[in-house]
């Protein structure tokens, strides 16, 4: 086996995630798209969501069917991926604790 010298590491091992890390990142971007779903149009809008984002949410509020929401709350998710989700979690906090209305 060969030994890596003292305090150098790979870049591929600080940037590498194991297929489970991935699946668990994407289910909490969809958690968190279904909680942007809950919000009124005048809280989305506060948020500064870029407009794809905001259609689709729209559209999920539309679908009827259990397993096209699911699709479409995963496609939020993969939207929500080329966002920071810190900062819509801090503005949903903010929503939730009550600095936000309509």
């Amino acid at each position: 086996m060969i030994s890596k010298p003292e305090g150098k590491t790979c870049k591929m091992d600080t940037d590498y995630k194991s297929r489970t890390q991935k699946k668990n990142e994407d289910k909490a971007l969809q958690s968190l798209g279904e909680q942007l779903v809950t919000l009124s149009s005048g809280q989305l809008l506060t948020m500064g969501l870029p407009d794809e984002l905001l259609s689709a949410i729209e559209l999920v509020r539309k679908i009827k069917s259990h397993s096209a929401r699911r699709r479409q709350i995963q496609y939020i998710g993969v939207l929500m991926r080329q966002i920071d989700p810190q900062e819509i979690e801090t503005s949903l906090n903010r929503i939730r604790s009550g600095g936000i209305r309509k």
